[in-house]
């Protein structure tokens, strides 16, 4: 990267620290204004963003669209009446999961054909039996169109159209021009090492077998089932 890059980089990640903190004031106004009104206790504040940016890591320019934990991973932070205070649940969530969980929280019914299930069994801090082991990441590109706001800059990572699973252990990736990576994060947290050559023929068959049922689910009871749940 570049010396002028890398200068764009820290100026934009101070603002974005100083946007977060902003936020932080906002939210702590927002339960200070709860506590005062007596709805602090019938309230919960969850906390979460867009898809993860990256910013200099993997030598890209700031982007968004590769299968790296820094792209891939979001806040989900939540605070209120019941959750656990201070608690880190580590049981893999989705964004499909959010409305079932505020369908539940309403008291309101979740059609079955919805693919996420509800986290309130997971705000105690504790882990639901039976939850999902794999979450499934999807992404179409190359993104090539001028006119799409979403367009990737020059070296911020514009990959082709992919597929991938995530465990809390390793990530898996099939792109469509049937290039593979994975990533046992456990040995290699970065992500710096594709292994997926040194695989076995079943331990392939079968991590493919698992893309392609989590990318075709329909539904909450097969999509769990396609995700390891119980």
């Amino acid at each position: 990267m570049t010396a002028q890059e890398q200068k764009t980089i820290d100026v934009n990640f101070r603002k974005r620290a100083q946007a977060v903190q902003s936020v932080d004031r906002m939210i702590g106004s927002l339960r200070d204004t709860l506590e005062k009104t007596g709805a602090a206790d019938n309230t919960i504040i969850m906390f979460s963003s867009d898809n993860g940016f990256h910013m200099g890591e993997y030598r890209m320019t700031p982007g968004k669209q590769t299968a790296f934990d820094t792209d891939v991973n979001v806040p989900l932070i939540v605070a209120g009446p019941g959750v656990g205070v201070g608690k880190t649940v580590t049981e893999p969530v989705e964004n499909v999961d959010l409305r079932p969980t505020f369908e539940e929280l309403a008291g309101a019914t979740t059609p079955s054909d919805v693919d996420g299930r509800s986290l309130v069994p997971l705000l105690g801090g504790e882990p639901g039996p039976g939850w999902r082991t794999t979450s499934l990441i999807e992404h179409h590109g190359p993104n090539t169109d001028p006119a799409d706001p979403d367009r990737a800059d020059k070296n911020s990572g514009n990959p082709a159209t992919y597929e991938a699973i995530r465990t809390t252990t390793y990530t898996y990736v099939e792109y469509a021009d049937g290039t593979k990576e994975y990533y046992d994060r456990r040995a290699d947290p970065n992500m710096l090492n594709n292994t997926a050559g040194t695989l076995s023929s079943p331990v392939q068959a079968e991590l493919a077998a698992t893309v392609r049922a989590m990318s075709a689910c329909q539904g909450r009871p097969q999509c769990w089932t396609a995700a390891g749940g119980r």
